[in-house]
Parts: structure tokens; C-alpha cells; sequence
């Protein structure tokens, strides 16, 4: 048996590194490793609660409005609050502008590149892929940054500023949108919509997003204009990427953006054909291969803690492993829509189980899915009712946060002691995906979707390997934060 070490990967935000066992052709068995450890949750320690709304954004520059959606909700639990209907909307506004942009950015700038790769030049798709998809050369990145940039112009009337917001707030937004500025957000919605359906669907959004089933999709593949999401499938199946990068097929999401009643996507979790209820009790981390201070046991991360350990004997991360029950999950947009029942992902799921294609076509599902309800918010803000209510937790306090990033499940466990933040644990969608075996012995998602490919113990190892990765799309920064 050979053993390689893959890394670090470029087009990752932050440091991932990926040992491979290999034997008789194929991965074996994957030993994924974060490098990098920050300490966030050592630096709130003593800090007054209202501090976090300030040093969580910086955990990532990517997925800031997560982390404080996050942080707000924590803070807004331990108070004992709700935000006002204008502030639930501009809440969810600024988060999905920021998910929807990241869905396209790894669309275009982290996954795509792959495909114009010297391997493929055999394929007949391949000059096309290199013209369209290289990075910083190709024809597509070109376009969608401009769109982008357009695009995220939202964030600047909905939050202030991008990243690292200040706007979003436990009793809603400190950015109340006047008619003018929501006829602006309007007119930049639109033109968003007109390049996703000109250039990346080649078709309106609301027929994508009412596509049934596999057998619909694949039809759709062959129909209407080209389009980048017609040229991926178009890949996908040549380079059989459905059947590639399955995992635990157990599937959890927390629930996305609050209604007035409920969820738009419902929490739960995904498995074995069935939704189960979502038990927040059950999630533990496990320390036992991560460079933290052993606990004897999982802990729930309201009881958790983050004592780093860099020389312990055995370890390989400085991600812990979190897990459900017990049990690995996988998070995501295809977790998100599986346990929200969307019948097309739970088609691609009962045909071939979780995969690198499934992935990426869950995350572009979403923006069609998305983009219709930010419209629809915008139309519900009534300007100069209110947007925030102020209030400070109680001395002795504990709140929890529950988001869906555009990677997955995001939380924050919040514990106020004398009035300060005694503790404070946090759960990013990567470490759930890229943990490492718990003292059990099990793999996290990453790890098995690896186990099993075909790679050589010497020479060039295969882009299926880069596709499984970026097909979960890691934020390592956030995931030891």
C-alpha cells in the first residue's frame, strides 16, 4: 500500500490537505486534514455578547452574513426576542444574496476550472471547456464576475457593507430600505435573473426549478438554448460524474430562512428514502483525531470546549468531528433540498445516491428556487414600519443560532456567564463534511466519498479526486474558525 498526500488545493478558501491510502489502483481509505487552526471561540471568551456580531464575520470573508445570521439568532434566543416581519425579510434578503452569490462562484471559479484539465484532451468537449471554463482566461468567469459584482451591489442597501456587516442585528436590521432604495434592489434582481437565465440556464428559473425527476432533467439537458448548466450535464454524464463521490447518503439541514410561519426549507434529516425529525440535542463533537484536549466522550457543543493540543499523539486535524446521533451526516444545498422535499434531488438521490453531478445541480437548483422568493420579500417590506428591536440578554443566559449557509448547517452555541460570553462553540458546514473518524472509527463525508476511486501509487493522481472535493465546496477558515 502507497500512502500520498494530496494539497495544499488551490480554488479553496483557507488550507485543505488530503492523505490517501492507495492499493491495487484505488483510495483505500482518505485522511482529510484543516492545518490551519484560528482559535475564534478562545477569542470570545470574556467578551460581552454584542462583541460576537463584530468577530464572527471575520471568521470568513466568504460567508460573513452567515456567521452573524448566526450570531444574531444566538444572541436573539438568549433574549428572548423576535424581529419585526421587515427585519426577517432584510435577514433573509442578505443571506440569500450572499448564498446565491456563492453558489455561483463555485459554480464558475472553484468547480468548472477542473474540466480544463490536459487529462481531458481527448475529449470531445474539451477545447470548448478550456475556452469557456479555464480560469482567468475563460470566456464564462469573465462574464459572471461583472453579473456578480452587480449583483452583490445588494448587499451594500441591505447591509451596509459586504463583508462583515454590522446590519444584521438579534432584533432585526439597522438598514431600513426607503421605496426608492427597494425599486433599486428590484432593478438589481432583475438583471440578475436576466444573466442566470441567459447565460447559466439558458432558460427561465421557474422552469428549471419545476423539473421532477432525473428522467426530466436529462430531457431538459436536450432542449432550449446552450447554456453553462447544458455544458456541465453535458460533461457529467461523458465523465459518468453521477456515479462518482457518494457519501454517508444521510442528509441533515436546519431549516432555511425564516417565514412568518415556518421555514422555506424545512429543518430535518434525510435517510433511507424518509424524512426524520431533526433532534438539535444529538449533535456531539468528537475530539478523539483532532488536536484538542481529550474529553473521554462527545460533547454537545453547548457543554463543548476548543483546548488546543498540537502535539497529541494520534491526531490528524485540527477539525473535531461532529456528529448527529452518533451518526455522519452530509450538509449542503443537497441535504437542504432532499430534506425540504424537492422531488428532482430526491429523484437524483433514490438513482444514484449522493454525487459529485447531484451536488452541483442542488446548488444551482437553488438559485432558480431562491431568486423568486427574494423578489417576493422585497415586495412584502413595508417601509417605515419598524426594522429592529434592541434589548440585551439576561447575565446568565445560553442561546443557540441555526442557519443554512450555502455549504450546509451552521451553528452557534452561545453561554453567557456575569454577563459575559463564557463559552461559545460554533459548527460550520465543512466541519461537518470534511471531519475527520470519530473514536469510532468512522470516516466523515469527505472520507468515504473519497474511498474507492481510482488512483496510481506514483505519477499524476486523476481530477476525479479534485471533483470529489470541490464538488462539497470547503471553507476550511470557517471550519477550525
Amino acid at each position: 500500500m502507497t500512502r500520498r498526500i494530496v494539497g495544499p488545493f488551490n480554488r479553496v478558501e483557507g488550507d485543505l490537505e488530503v492523505t490517501l491510502d492507495i492499493d491495487a489502483g484505488q483510495v483505500v481509505a482518505a485522511y482529510v486534514n484543516s492545518p490551519l487552526y484560528r482559535g475564534f471561540e478562545q477569542i470570545l471568551q470574556g467578551k460581552l455578547p454584542a462583541d460576537a456580531l463584530v468577530l464572527v464575520p471575520r471568521i470568513c470573508g466568504i460567508c460573513s452574513v452567515a456567521q452573524s445570521a448566526a450570531a444574531a439568532l444566538a444572541l436573539a434566543d438568549a433574549a428572548g426576542i423576535a424581529p419585526p416581519p421587515n427585519g426577517r425579510h432584510a435577514a433573509n434578503l442578505s443571506l440569500a444574496a450572499e448564498n446565491l452569490a456563492d453558489h455561483l462562484t463555485h459554480f464558475y471559479l472553484f468547480f468548472m476550472s477542473d474540466f480544463a484539465r490536459e487529462e481531458y484532451k481527448s475529449r470531445r468537449w474539451y477545447h470548448g471547456a478550456v475556452e469557456r471554463f479555464r480560469a482567468t482566461v475563460g470566456s464564462a468567469p469573465n462574464e459572471m464576475l461583472p453579473a456578480r459584482a452587480r449583483f452583490m451591489q445588494s448587499m451594500g442597501l441591505l447591509a451596509g457593507k459586504w463583508p462583515h456587516t454590522l446590519a444584521v442585528q438579534p432584533g432585526g436590521s439597522t438598514r431600513p430600505l426607503q421605496s426608492s432604495e427597494i425599486f433599486r434592489l428590484h432593478r438589481i434582481l432583475r438583471e440578475f435573473r436576466g444573466f442566470l437565465e441567459r447565460t447559466t440556464f439558458g432558460a427561465p428559473l421557474e422552469e428549471f426549478a419545476a423539473l421532477a425527476s432525473r428522467a426530466q432533467l436529462d430531457a431538459w439537458q436536450g432542449q432550449g438554448q446552450q447554456s453553462d448548466l447544458r455544458r456541465f450535464l453535458d460533461m457529467a454524464d461523458d465523465l459518468g460524474l453521477w456515479q462518482l463521490g457518494r457519501a454517508t447518503d444521510r442528509y441533515m439541514s436546519y431549516g432555511g430562512y425564516a417565514l412568518e410561519a415556518g421555514r422555506l426549507f424545512a429543518p430535518g434529516v434525510w435517510h433511507d428514502g424518509r424524512v426524520q425529525d431533526l433532534d438539535v440535542g444529538g449533535v456531539a463533537e468528537d475530539t478523539t483525531n483532532s488536536w484538542y484536549a481529550a474529553t473521554g466522550r462527545p460533547q454537545h457543543p453547548a457543554e463543548g470546549g476548543t483546548l488546543p493540543v498540537a502535539d497529541k499523539e494520534g491526531a490528524y486535524s485540527w477539525c473535531k468531528a461532529p456528529r448527529l446521533g452518533g451518526q455522519v451526516v452530509e450538509t449542503g444545498a443537497l441535504a437542504r433540498q432532499a430534506v425540504a422535499g424537492h422531488p428532482l434531488v430526491r429523484d437524483m438521490l433514490a438513482t444514484g445516491g449522493g454525487s459529485v453531478a447531484a451536488r452541483v445541480v442542488a446548488r444551482l437548483l437553488e438559485i432558480a428556487l431562491v431568486l423568486p422568493e427574494m423578489e417576493a420579500w422585497l415586495d412584502r417590506i413595508v417601509p417605515g414600519e419598524p426594522w429592529c428591536i434592541t434589548t440585551q440578554p439576561a447575565d446568565e443566559t445560553a442561546g443557540v443560532g441555526l442557519v443554512e449557509a450555502a455549504r450546509g448547517s451552521l451553528g452557534h452555541w452561545l453561554t453567557v456567564r456575569r454577563g459575559r460570553i463564557h463559552n461559545y462553540q460554533i459548527i460550520a458546514p465543512t466541519t461537518w463534511n470534511f471531519s475527520p473518524r470519530d473514536a469510532g472509527g468512522q470516516p466523515g463525508a469527505l472520507e468515504q466519498a473519497l474511498a474507492g476511486l481510482p488512483a496510481s501509487a506514483a505519477g499524476q493522481l486523476p481530477a476525479a479526486i479534485h471533483h470529489v472535493v470541490r464538488s462539497f465546496d470547503p471553507c476550511m477558515v470557517c471550519t477550525v474558525h
